[in-house]
């Protein structure tokens, strides 16, 4: 009996643990953070790229205006996958894009838009990535659309065709 009963019980435990391990791999571990919305902008100092300016963020903004911010960097491949799209929503007047070159150098990003084009009415060096993480952001590339100083909606990755037509909707 007992020998019976051994042989049955590794079978019971290997099972229990393959359903263990088949749930598991079931389940995503991809973390995909929380979306805010309506949310206020944060306030910031910071020096733009090009001047070496310190500008306030009370400086950059006006009521009743679209702004689109767009956090990049020179090392970010997902970065020139979306420029284009950049690019092309730079040429409606109905909103500004502003950059935010998140942990670059300011050579690396001078040479990244000079290659690619420059698509940003403004940009805001952000060495350290301090300003990327009161912003909320989780990497680059990322994007905040604004409206009378609050986050109307956040794109977290690249922009893409679909998106840069929700964008241009919502402005309109």
């Amino acid at each position: 009996m007992k020998n019976k009963f051994l042989p049955l019980s590794i079978i019971f435990i290997f099972v229990i643990i393959f359903i263990i391990f088949y749930k598991g791999l079931q389940n995503t571990n991809i973390y995909t953070p929380e979306v805010t919305a309506n949310n206020e902008i944060p306030s910031f100092s910071a020096k733009l790229l090009y001047s070496n300016k310190i500008i306030n963020s009370s400086e950059i903004f006006e009521s009743n205006k679209f702004y689109l911010i767009n956090i990049w960097s020179s090392w970010c491949v997902p970065c020139k996958q979306e420029h284009p799209f950049l690019i092309e929503l730079k040429k409606n007047k109905n909103i500004e894009v502003i950059g935010i070159n998140y942990k670059d150098t300011q050579v690396n990003a001078n040479k990244f838009l000079d290659e690619l084009g420059n698509p940003y009415d403004q940009i805001i060096f952000d060495k350290d990535g301090t300003i990327g993480i009161e912003w909320g952001a989780f990497g680059v590339p990322e994007s905040f659309l604004i409206y009378n100083y609050n986050i109307i909606k956040k794109y977290i990755g690249p922009l893409n065709n679909e998106l840069i037509n929700e964008i241009k909707l919502k402005i309109k």
